[in-house]
């Protein structure tokens, strides 16, 4: 039988839901792994990573990396970075490398927030579907979700082959302040993360995200245009 309106329209809920919190889900799931001291090792042990041309050894670069990775996840203040010195005693960071990392704190919690309510929003539809019946509207709306990520995806796929450097710059210009986030070679942020650490990074992330829409969009392939709810017939 035909489902009711109600039906129809809590089914259509589930289908937009799903399909607007997936690619969120997938892109910042993949941010998180990003940030963790596995990828940085990852990143540092790769072929054709630069060594540090002003001292820093391998294990230095982990040390210290993994110390600005813990900051960004943590409630410290720019004093747990300015705090610290090398071996001679010369403060790590500079003020405006400092200023940057704030910037960057900022960015990256409100990411993970997001992440979270994403999170929580396609377990709320899962947990809808189950009390009502909507896994149909669910699979349809992870076919439409997986879609519109590889669409997103491929965007910027395209901008990376073309352009790494538009790509970087672009991002630095809609999330930072003109100015903020220029610094010389010789400052700790691009001797720790210099442009070849943020291609991998991206290459990675782009890479992940691809993986995961594509599986999704094949295990949902046959759900396409099922945006309805089961209904049992009536007696």
């Amino acid at each position: 039988m035909t489902s009711s309106p109600r039906s129809s329209s809590v089914g259509r809920s589930y289908r937009l839901g799903v399909a607007l919190a997936l690619p969120v889900f997938l892109i910042l799931t993949n941010v998180r792994l990003l940030l963790t001291p596995l990828f940085v090792s990852f990143e540092y042990a790769s072929p054709g990573f630069p060594a540090d041309r002003y001292g820093f050894s391998r294990a230095e670069r982990l040390q210290w990396a993994d110390v600005a990775l813990e900051y960004l996840l943590n409630d410290a203040g720019p004093e747990f970075l300015a705090e610290l010195a090398s071996a001679d005693g010369t403060a790590l960071y500079k003020e405006r490398e400092l200023g940057h990392m704030v910037d960057v704190k900022r960015l990256v919690q409100t990411a993970l927030a997001v992440w979270v309510a994403a999170t929580f929003l396609l377990a709320l539809m899962l947990v809808g579907a189950h009390r009502d019946g909507g896994w149909r509207a669910v699979r349809s709306g992870l076919h439409l979700g997986s879609r519109i990520t590889l669409i997103l995806m491929a965007t910027l796929v395209g901008l990376l082959v073309i352009s790494f450097s538009t790509l970087f710059v672009g991002f630095h210009r809609v999330f930072f302040q003109e100015g903020t986030w220029v610094f010389y070679y010789s400052d700790t942020l691009i001797r720790l993360f210099p442009i070849r650490f943020w291609q991998i990074a991206f290459a990675t992330l782009l890479l992940l995200t691809c993986a995961e829409a594509a599986l999704i969009l094949l295990l949902t392939r046959n759900s396409r245009g099922k945006s309805g709810m089961s209904s049992s017939p009536h007696p």
